[in-house]
């Protein structure tokens, strides 16, 4: 193992018609936090799920939904995570998406960058 560091994994449920800033919310969320340095992020699109309406979404060709789910994932330092969220608190870009938090190792292998 080699750098091992103590971050925050903040995990964002959303559907893939949320939007702010006039694009889809998890491409504001991607280019904000490149633009403001955060360690990383990943999105993912779910094939299947249902949030607190209980509506099912699913990428079925008999059922094909616009709304699927998407899952955001950001890793950083706990400072960077709490100015997320104060950003997620002033601008209400989240709206009523779920998010989970958790303390998280991060252990970085070979070289970085790149």
């Amino acid at each position: 193992m080699q750098n091992q560091t103590n971050a925050v994994l903040l995990r964002i449920f959303i559907g893939e018609s949320d939007k702010f800033g006039g694009k889809p919310l998890y491409q504001y969320l991607v280019e904000y936090t490149r633009k403001n340095h955060f360690s990383g992020i990943t999105v993912l699109r779910g094939i299947s799920g249902f949030g607190k309406a209980s509506k099912v979404h699913t990428s079925d060709l008999l059922e094909l939904s616009s709304d699927l789910p998407i899952i955001i994932e950001i890793v950083d330092h706990p400072g960077k995570i709490y100015e997320l969220k104060k950003m997620f608190d002033e601008t209400g870009c989240i709206g009523s998406a779920l998010i989970t938090e958790e303390q998280v190792k991060i252990y970085q292998y070979g070289k970085t960058g790149g």
